[in-house]
């Protein structure tokens, strides 16, 4: 008997009718810190990821526990969500919150999470979010298209978690497939699937490498939110040297202004405000290379600019800590890695690397060995995984 089923029937004990759902993790080679502005992203989802086990509950309750949490989140679908308690159940209320809105729930579900990485620098939480959305939709008989899961998530994750990011992490979950890379418009949700080598017919032969630094961190308790704030004052601080009409900081974006304006006023904007645009147009630009590079088969090229991305998210959109910087520096310097960068916000959490496999075990003795020898009081916690590129989330 497997975990998660040998932990429903502790929990919940029965013969209830089971389903089960995959919802993979993601990783963001290029394209850092521009969705929340409406930019331009790629993305992989990988075969790791969090695994569901549930039932539906015909009284509406919601009976959930993890493997990584203590305790039982509960509530009851057909009751308004409760305000935020600031635990990891707050992921599950976010996400019947934003359905209620749409939908009468009348079906709860209860179950087992367990998720096959640590926390941070993956999406974990997106992986989640889509998972239980998914798995709600299911008992109470609504078809939600893969976009549709996408925009409850991120509504759930936005207006009820009170992280101002954008959409990739859940398109990511949701649309990305084996061995393609993700093409996004954040602002006009088009994306494209592209094969690797697609112009000139070569075969994938890379895989994700993803090394967690031991440092653990919460996106509501970092600078992330006020990153976004600096992005949309920067535009406005442009729109506003132009005259031209403003709307509400909370409905601005640096895709709202030209590149061409940003080159006219850099140089008269604050320093962290430059900083944060110059992050911004010049990462989408490296988007449409890295894309091209991706097309015509080009690993390598495509790996100088994943590298280049965390070069700018630690200059211009100056996030980071000393361990992800050391990490991205060993990265940087070791043979078999492509490129590399900060995954997720960038703030603690983890490194992401495109790789060889062919040098795995090189690469895992020298980022290992040279990071703790830095950082010896994190060799209980530091964690390093090889990934394939996968699907989106499915039931299986």
């Amino acid at each position: 008997m497997d975990t998660l089923l040998k932990t429903y029937r502790i929990f919940f004990g029965g013969n209830d009718k089971l389903y089960k759902i995959f919802s993979p993790y993601r990783v963001c080679p290029v394209g850092a810190h521009v969705d929340h502005q409406y930019g331009l992203v790629t993305g992989f989802a990988l075969d790791m990821g969090i695994d569901i086990l549930f039932s539906a509950t015909e009284n509406g309750n919601v009976e959930m526990c993890s493997l990584a949490f203590e305790g039982l989140t509960v509530f009851n679908v057909t009751k308004p969500v409760e305000p935020r308690h600031s635990d990891w159940g707050d992921y599950l209320r976010g996400a019947v919150w934003a359905m209620q809105k749409d939908f009468h729930l009348a079906k709860g579900i209860r179950g087992v999470v367990n998720g096959s990485m640590p926390i941070g620098g993956v999406s974990s939480s997106a992986a989640l979010l889509c998972g239980i959305v998914m798995a709600v939709a299911k008992v109470n008989d609504i078809e939600l298209d893969k976009t549709k899961v996408v925009y409850y998530a991120s509504e759930a994750e936005r207006k009820y978690v009170g992280l101002q990011n954008g959409i990739l992490d859940q398109a990511c979950v949701m649309l990305c497939e084996e061995n393609k890379l993700l093409y996004l418009d954040t602002k006009t949700s088009d994306y494209s699937l592209l094969d690797f080598g697609s112009c000139g017919g070569k075969d994938i032969d890379i895989e994700i490498g993803v090394f967690f630094s031991g440092v653990t961190r919460k996106l509501t308790g970092t600078d992330y939110n006020l990153r976004v704030s600096e992005c949309k004052t920067a535009a406005w601080i442009m729109q506003a040297y132009e005259d031209q009409p403003l709307k509400e900081l909370a409905d601005t974006r640096l895709r709202d202004v030209s590149e061409k304006l940003f080159c006219k006023y850099q140089d008269k904007m604050p320093v962290r405000f430059a900083k944060r645009a110059r992050h911004f147009y010049s990462e989408c630009e490296r988007v449409e290379k890295a894309v091209e590079a991706w097309k015509k088969g080009d690993i390598k090229r495509f790996g100088q600019y994943v590298s280049e991305s965390c070069k700018s998210s630690i200059e211009n959109y100056e996030c980071g800590s000393p361990e992800l910087t050391d990490l991205y520096d060993i990265m940087c310097d070791t043979d078999g890695i492509y490129g590399g960068r900060f995954s997720g916000a960038g703030f603690k959490g983890a490194c992401i690397a495109i790789i060889d496999p062919s040098k795995k075990e090189l690469i895992s003795d020298r980022v290992s060995s040279r990071y703790l020898a830095r950082y010896p009081q994190y060799k209980d916690r530091f964690k390093m995984f090889f990934c394939k590129i996968s699907n989106g989330a499915s039931f299986q």
